[in-house]
């Protein structure tokens, strides 16, 4: 009778990434000569069945021809970005009969995948350019909100409007989201007038400031979002982060950089000649979700009574994205 298999230990995962991990394990000598084969088992953490499937079932999970190790593992089950996952590995012998002579199940090894990489983002930024309708001009960026949250910042704050973590709102891969930190604003205007609208979901009160003082040649553009939820309107999320500081290197090598002058959803095109102003623009058709990297002084704009109606209070804060839409979702790992 052939002797058993040694169980597999000290798993590793390394080289994760938002769709793929590369694992390996000890084995003996013995065992690393005469596999033929590893199951692997692989679940999300917070589906995971205690019941561990026999190798009579392993169809339904990853059999996969003994290689050398550590083995690459990517799109057996479109893993999903920032995701947690239990794995479990068996080495395996094929017998004559077709049946497997197998090892007992590894320990359960949890790790998380990554975020989006670049190129990830850039295919979602492709699906973002489908859906910009044409640019129209602005002049301010504004952000609604409710007299406590002003009141906050100019009696606690000494005036600044800090910079607060994105949440979890959007695309489950962007790299923004827990991460970076900042002040969101708003550019869209009302195509008849080309001033912000008059109501507001957010609160009664809006700050308002000029669009030159957060969008100029000392700024870089990043793209970082295309997302909706379970709606019709696709929110596209972008930063501004001064040139140099700390938030424009967190997203050098994080997001996709845009051309300030030639982009489809917001520019910001130089004075030509003395005394022509800058032109700003911004993208019709989707809402732009402006997040500026660093503090705000209150005294650089003004806070005005929204002169529209109140409408229902309205959060997007860790707002799930649809997962159906075939607009804003990408496939990575296939």
């Amino acid at each position: 009778m052939e002797a058993g298999l040694c169980t597999p230990c000290n798993i590793q995962i390394c080289e994760v990434t938002c769709d793929s991990f590369r694992i390996m394990w000890d084995m003996t000598p013995e065992d690393t000569a005469r596999a033929t084969h590893f199951f692997i088992d692989l679940s999300r953490k917070d589906n995971r069945d205690p019941n561990r499937f026999k190798h009579r079932d392993v169809p339904t999970k990853l059999v996969a021809k003994a290689v050398p190790l550590p083995m690459a593992v990517r799109g057996h089950w479109f893993l999903s970005p920032r995701t947690e996952y239990c794995v479990a590995v068996q080495t395996a012998v094929r017998q004559p009969d077709g049946d497997y002579l197998v090892s007992e199940w590894s320990q359960v090894i949890e790790f998380c995948t990554g975020d989006y990489a670049i190129e990830h983002l850039e295919q979602l930024m492709d699906k973002a350019k489908g859906s910009a309708g044409r640019l129209l001009k602005f002049s301010v960026f504004y952000r609604n909100q409710h007299p406590d949250y002003f009141n906050h910042f100019r009696n606690q704050c000494g005036g600044w409007m800090t910079p607060a973590l994105k949440d979890n709102s959007g695309s489950h891969g962007s790299p923004v989201n827990g991460k970076l930190h900042g002040v969101f604003f708003s550019c869209n205007t009302d195509f008849d007038t080309g001033l912000p609208a008059k109501d507001s979901p957010y609160g009664p009160l809006r700050f308002q400031i000029p669009a030159g003082q957060l969008l100029n040649q000392h700024i870089n553009l990043y793209f970082a979002d295309f997302y909706c939820m379970y709606t019709a309107y696709h929110y596209v999320v972008l930063v501004l982060a001064p040139v140099g500081l700390e938030g424009d290197s967190f997203c050098q090598t994080r997001l996709p950089r845009l051309d300030l002058a030639s982009n489809p959803f917001l520019t910001y095109s130089a004075p030509q000649r003395p005394g022509e102003e800058p032109l700003f623009c911004h993208a019709s058709d989707v809402i732009l979700e402006v997040l500026y990297t660093e503090p705000v002084h209150l005294d650089l704009g003004k806070v005005e009574q929204i002169i529209g109606h109140q409408l229902m209070s309205l959060t997007t804060a860790n707002a799930k994205k649809d997962p159906s839409c075939k607009v804003c979702n990408i496939s990575v790992g296939r």
